[in-house]
């Protein structure tokens, strides 16, 4: 086999986890493809006659890839919005020698990942790019230290603090959503009650100024934007829509729901810090969907139950 078609046909077999390492790190499945497209031209083009593990050059290849549109995502929105980047070491947060939580394994950190759902994207988006992309190779596709040091030219020492200081952030996540329930029903119902009315200026009020929207490939096909960012553009999409969505619990978290005739098609997820939406979520996908617990919310003081797992 010549060559070209022998990496075209390689490349191909790994598409699959380079695009999922894409969309971990970057949030948006757009910007996912794009980055595994960048990837395939660097690749094409590339020298791999000395390369031994095929595979780990090719993550590493879509990770730098990923990390140079983290970084030049970060300077956009500190040159338009003034946003100056997160400190290293943070208050509050254990030293960076401490390793609390490491010693779960990936799958747990996948399970901790699919709990947070919508709020891990608006930690990720707190993280500093070698922070995010540390945290996601090494807690989600478990690539290891030394691999993940070349990639974000760090030492391996320095690679693992990174990714520990993401990991809190992400934990601390989902403690706190379980601490804010009354505050996040509060916020989702004024979101719904803004959106079926069509009061673009009330959503702008809801949401942070970077707010972001994202949509699975089923809600995608149903209509919904794939990805927006920004308060006006996540605003814009919502305003005069949400017309029969209900207030609801989904797994204990406030959340609202899509289900005409009593059968929930589509899941609105958020993510609330400091009385601002951060990040919605829309799910169509009826594997997840069946998979979730949904309690409408009739009122503060009443709840109709309208869905078990099954």
């Amino acid at each position: 086999m010549a060559e070209p078609d022998w990496l075209t046909e390689r490349f191909t077999e790994h598409r699959g986890r380079l695009r999922a390492i894409a969309y971990r790190t970057l949030g948006s499945p757009s910007e996912a493809e794009d980055a595994v497209q960048d990837a395939w031209l660097r690749v094409s083009r590339a020298d791999v006659t000395e390369v031994d593990n095929l595979a780990g050059w090719l993550t590493t290849v879509v990770a730098r890839v990923c990390l140079n549109a983290l970084e030049a995502r970060r300077s956009r929105l500190e040159d338009s919005a003034g946003i100056r980047p997160p400190e290293q070491a943070r208050p509050g947060l254990p030293e960076a020698g401490s390793e609390a939580g490491s010693e779960a394994g990936p799958e747990a950190e996948i399970l901790l990942a699919d709990s947070v759902g919508v709020a891990l994207l608006a930690v990720l988006d707190s993280l500093t790019p070698a922070e995010r992309l540390a945290f996601v190779l090494h807690d989600v596709f478990d690539v290891p230290f030394g691999e993940i040091a070349a990639i974000i030219d760090r030492t391996p020492a320095a690679a693992r603090q990174l990714a520990s200081r993401g990991r809190r952030r992400v934990q601390g996540a989902g403690a706190a959503r379980e601490a804010d329930v009354p505050r996040r029903q509060e916020a989702v119902a004024a979101f719904l009650a803004a959106s079926r009315g069509g009061d673009f200026g009330a959503l702008l009020a809801l949401l942070a100024p970077g707010a972001v929207l994202q949509a699975d490939p089923a809600a995608v096909r149903m209509g919904a934007s794939a990805a927006a960012r920004g308060a006006e553009a996540v605003a814009g999409f919502f305003a005069g829509r949400a017309q029969a969505a209900r207030l609801a619990l989904v797994d204990g978290i406030p959340a609202a729901v899509w289900a005409p005739g009593g059968r929930p098609q589509v899941v609105f997820s958020f993510a609330v810090s400091g009385g601002k939406i951060t990040a919605i979520a829309l799910t169509a996908n009826p594997d997840q969907i069946r998979d979730r617990d949904i309690v409408f919310v009739s009122s503060r003081r009443h709840q109709a139950k309208a869905g078990v797992r099954h």
